[in-house]
């Protein structure tokens, strides 16, 4: 077992660090501020080969493995957590569009969001069903070569900043609970669609909303999957976006860990450096040693995805553990740092706020924990 980076991955991984604290980190808390991401950065991040590497060479994506798309997630979530949102929505909607979506609709659109210049969000849950997502209720209704969809989609990240969705809406009977289920990719300028933004405690940068479909015509050629089985065919590409969530979290628990290391060395109190009190040294020791193996953890999930081995249980675990240490760990150093951890001039009560957010969205932990006793009883 070879649990190294090669070359090419550590100079990517060099490069993206560089840009992550140089150009992300000084403006964490701006966005945060003005609750959204400028599309300048996106698009250096495209010019710069940070979104969607994995995808293939024929859409402008550079054939990377998703081992290597992780590393890129994890350093640039290192410098802004919400940053790190982009490049995992580019490859979330990217491997779905590129393998579900006809060859032209895939032309259309991988491009743009390869490059920076167009953002996707995927919209699932809707205000009823939150973990239920096979119930959900939006409606696509066939005439001749469109269909119309109506209703509500709720709690979509990036939903009022983002060019096109990839929507799930049912096309059969509300009995054929996931047999019924189509996605198709829904253009956000599209006749018909509004959207809101909800008040969020973080992720702001990201923001968070309802879709709103009012007879909305999408093409029939713009069905992603065949008709019925879009929530099975597509919910696949979660396994590979739980992984990289995981390591979103993990790496904001890391930088948290070094900033704090160096803190105990610098802070003297009774004469001592504070790295002599065992009463805060020892806690850090154990998160570091949670956060190192939960980073295998979803670097593993990754290495299986690449080589087309199962990753479903894997994937779960990255979800429901990466978001719930990282909340733990950056508590933690929040603490160490006393009554300055606590104000808004370091960065550890934004961190909070945010990694909070994905204890709950995309699969609760409870959601993860019934996939992992799943797969687990297979075997």
């Amino acid at each position: 077992m070879n649990f190294g980076f090669t070359e090419d991955q550590n100079a990517i991984r060099d490069s993206v660090a560089r840009f992550s604290a140089d150009v992300l980190a000084p403006g964490y808390r701006q966005r945060d501020r003005e609750g959204r991401i400028e599309r300048e950065t996106i698009q250096q991040m495209g010019e710069m080969g940070f979104l969607g590497g994995e995808l293939p060479s024929r859409f402008g994506g550079s054939d990377l493995d998703c081992v290597t798309s992780g590393i890129i997630i994890e350093e640039i979530s290192k410098g802004d957590f919400n940053v790190g949102y982009i490049p995992l929505l580019t490859s979330l909607n990217g491997q779905i569009i590129a393998n579900y979506a006809s060859p032209e609709l895939a032309e259309e659109w991988l491009g743009g969001m390869i490059s920076g210049a167009k953002v996707a969000c995927i919209a699932l849950t809707e205000p009823h069903g939150g973990s239920d997502a096979a119930s959900l209720r939006l409606k696509a209704e066939r005439r001749g070569e469109v269909f119309v969809l109506n209703g509500e989609k709720t709690s979509i990240s990036m939903a009022d900043q983002s060019d096109v969705t990839v929507v799930f809406a049912r096309t059969g009977t509300p009995e054929q609970r996931a047999s019924g289920i189509s996605a198709f990719l829904v253009p956000m300028n599209t006749p018909g669609i509004t959207t809101t933004r909800f008040e969020d405690a973080g992720q702001r940068a990201i923001g968070r909303g309802s879709i709103f479909f009012d007879n909305v015509e999408v093409p029939a050629v713009n069905m992603l999957g065949d008709e019925g089985q879009g929530f099975k065919q597509v919910m696949q590409g979660f396994d590979y976006s739980r992984a990289l969530i995981g390591l979103q979290c993990l790496a904001l628990a890391q930088v948290s860990l070094d900033e704090t290391w160096a803190w105990l060395q610098e802070r003297q109190a009774f004469g001592q450096s504070l790295s002599a009190f065992q009463g805060l040294t020892h806690p850090l020791a154990e998160y570091q040693t949670y956060v190192h193996a939960a980073r295998l953890q979803c670097f593993h999930s990754l290495w299986l995805k690449d080589n087309n081995l199962p990753h479903n249980a894997e994937a779960a675990m990255n979800k429901w553990w990466g978001p719930k240490l990282a909340f733990d760990v950056i508590k933690q150093c929040l603490l160490a740092h006393g009554h300055t951890g606590y104000g808004e001039d370091l960065p550890m009560a934004q961190r909070l706020r945010d990694v909070l957010g994905l204890q709950i969205g995309d699969g609760t932990a409870q959601i993860m924990k019934n996939i992992i006793a799943r797969e687990t009883l297979k075997k």
